[in-house]
């Protein structure tokens, strides 16, 4: 059966905000529905830049769920849980670290660059340089197939498989493997064992990717092997051991960009956002003083769509009619910048409405968001405990 698990997580901040719901969360109300879902509170990673403010890590929390519900994702599709509840990803992060470079903690991209983002924390400390181990054990635990991400995110996924490279390398190659791997063969029978055979050599001793790609549909199409058995052929073809920790792939996500009100990238470290469920009066106030194109200083004074942070929220909301008669109406100066928001504002609004109104059940009961995450918890733990069960082994933990 074809693995369809994807892993994703968000860090608890505070309440979401309409660059979350466009850049992530409608993303993920999609997926729940094509493929097994595991999404996840990053508490955590949050404290790798937080941990000077603990505090507020509870009310967080729960906020933030609240806005995942709001925004769609159902509890009976996907499961909901927190990291923290779950302690096998820091053993596995602690057994990962063990094998890990450090080198390659190092050149991840982001390292350096929330250093400097970030310049007023102190950022000196092993759990902010480790953040992309513990990553990489959250990917990993669950031996998820994908991971969304945009492109920015891609070296993170890539880093996760190294890593699953590298442990498998080490840990997945003791006499059992030796064994599982003669009794594999053995049941493919002589002819696909003397094809498997040849690839191997071809591509471990020329590098030959031809020879590579027919290999893995050779171990594909051998309708005598179980699945376990065709991961211990694919590692053996490719070098490694056994495949204790199966490589996930990035899974590329389309996302609207989706700017601030003031044109900058939504942020509440900016102050120009509108949250998943703010008021209605605060909303609408919020869009009608956002800054427009500085050169319509009159009514009378033709402007540029693509100067003025309005537009950008019009490419995300306004069907294509809407922004032919915004695009051209502020060209010629025909209307003002507020009857250019009208539309907008009827659409932030329209939405809203549905976010605030799937919030209320839980808003109301706030025990069911401590039950949606109880379950949720329970069943990631079950995932997570089977794959140490097979990490302990592997490491020689388990006396």
């Amino acid at each position: 059966m074809e693995n369809r698990r994807v892993l994703s997580g968000m860090r608890p901040t505070g309440r979401l905000h309409l660059g979350h719901y466009h850049g992530v969360l409608r993303n993920w109300v999609r997926m729940q529905d094509d493929y097994e879902c595991f999404y996840f509170v990053a508490d955590w990673h949050a404290l790798t830049t937080h941990y000077d403010a603990p505090g507020t890590m509870k009310e967080h929390v729960w906020e933030m769920v609240v806005d995942w519900l709001a925004a769609g994702i159902d509890p009976e599709k996907a499961t909901l849980f927190v990291q923290s509840r779950i302690p096998e990803h820091a053993e596995l992060h602690l057994l990962l670290s063990m094998v890990t470079p450090l080198g390659w903690l190092e050149r991840v991209p982001s390292f350096k660059d929330q250093q400097l983002k970030l310049r007023e924390k102190d950022l000196a400390t092993y759990g902010f340089l480790g953040y992309p181990l513990l990553q990489s054990a959250d990917i990993l635990i669950y031996r998820a197939a994908h991971v969304p991400v945009g492109e920015d995110q891609v070296p993170h996924v890539e880093l996760t498989r190294e890593i699953a490279r590298r442990f498998n390398h080490f840990f997945g190659r003791g006499k059992e493997f030796e064994m599982n791997i003669e009794r594999a063969m053995k049941q493919m029978g002589k002819k696909a064992a003397r094809s498997f055979h040849r690839l191997k050599q071809q591509y471990t001793e020329q590098g030959d990717q031809a020879a590579y790609a027919l290999g893995l549909e050779l171990i594909s199409h051998q309708q005598n092997l179980s699945k376990k058995q065709k991961e211990q052929l694919t590692g053996y073809f490719a070098g490694r051991g056994e495949v204790i920790l199966p490589e996930a792939a990035a899974l590329l996500t389309s996302a609207a960009k989706m700017p601030g009100l003031d044109g900058q990238k939504m942020s509440k470290s900016y102050g120009n956002i509108i949250a998943l469920r703010d008021r209605p009066e605060r909303v609408e106030q919020a869009i009608r003083v956002m800054p427009t194109d500085p050169a319509r200083v009159r009514l009378t004074d033709p402007g540029d769509p693509e100067k003025c942070p309005v537009w950008q929220f019009h490419l995300v909301y306004s069907d294509h009619e809407t922004r032919e008669w915004v695009s051209s109406g502020c060209r010629a100066a025909s209307f003002g910048c507020l009857e250019c928001k009208k539309p907008l504002i009827g659409k932030v609004l329209e939405e809203q409405e549905q976010i605030r109104d799937r919030a209320k059940p839980y808003e109301s009961h706030p025990e069911r968001v401590r039950e949606v995450i109880h379950e949720g918890n329970r069943k990631a733990g079950e995932a997570a405990r089977e794959t140490m069960r097979i990490v302990r082994k592997a490491v020689g933990t388990i006396y």
